[in-house]
């Protein structure tokens, strides 16, 4: 008997603490949870989303990850990936404060679904420039299931000028009121 093999998206985010150890904990997590994660989105440094004072959150680290599911419905894939947040701290599931890992469940192949648990794909995907711009580097042709559109043409046409960058751990930058340099 063959077994379908369901390509899922995923989006994960840290801004709480070590925030690239939290997203490799979050990537272990995943296999850990018997997920093939079979493609890394770089990790991008984003200013917090949607919020009335977005400059008193600290900012994110972004990925997404491209898994292969196997016999695993998209429920339990959310409840393992909730399971996932717990055990790294995330006791709320707030979206308006820090948090030290958020996990997202963005696209289960073309399935759609729209329950008080679970909306796929999700709700915000094509809103979000923080999760069109790993997602596009991963899978830029992917049509989204109910836009119709590929994730390229959501990404040039998302509103919002938030800024999204490639993150560089050997960067670090240092302000002051008068100067303003960045070091290798």
């Amino acid at each position: 008997m063959e077994t379908e093999v369901i390509t899922a998206y995923v989006s994960l985010g840290s801004n709480l603490g070590d925030r690239a150890g939290n997203l490799l904990l979050a990537v272990r997590g995943l296999m850990e949870a018997s997920f093939v994660v079979n493609k890394l989105s770089a990790i991008y440094e984003t200013e917090p989303f949607d919020l009335e004072n977005p400059k008193e959150h600290p900012t994110y680290l972004n990925m997404v990850a491209e898994i292969r599911v196997t016999n695993i419905s998209p429920s339990q894939m959310m409840a393992r990936m909730l399971r996932i947040e717990y055990l790294l701290g995330r006791r709320h599931k707030n979206l308006k404060k820090p948090r030290t890992v958020d996990i997202d469940l963005l696209l289960y192949g073309n399935f759609q679904c729209y329950t008080e648990f679970l909306t796929l794909p999700h709700p915000r995907l094509h809103e979000r420039k923080f999760v069109l711009v790993p997602l596009a580097e991963l899978a830029p042709h992917l049509i989204h299931p109910v836009q119709n559109r590929s994730v390229q043409e959501l990404l040039q046409t998302v509103k919002g000028n938030s800024r999204v960058t490639r993150w560089n751990p050997n960067q670090r930058k240092i302000e002051s009121e008068e100067w303003k340099i960045i070091l290798p």
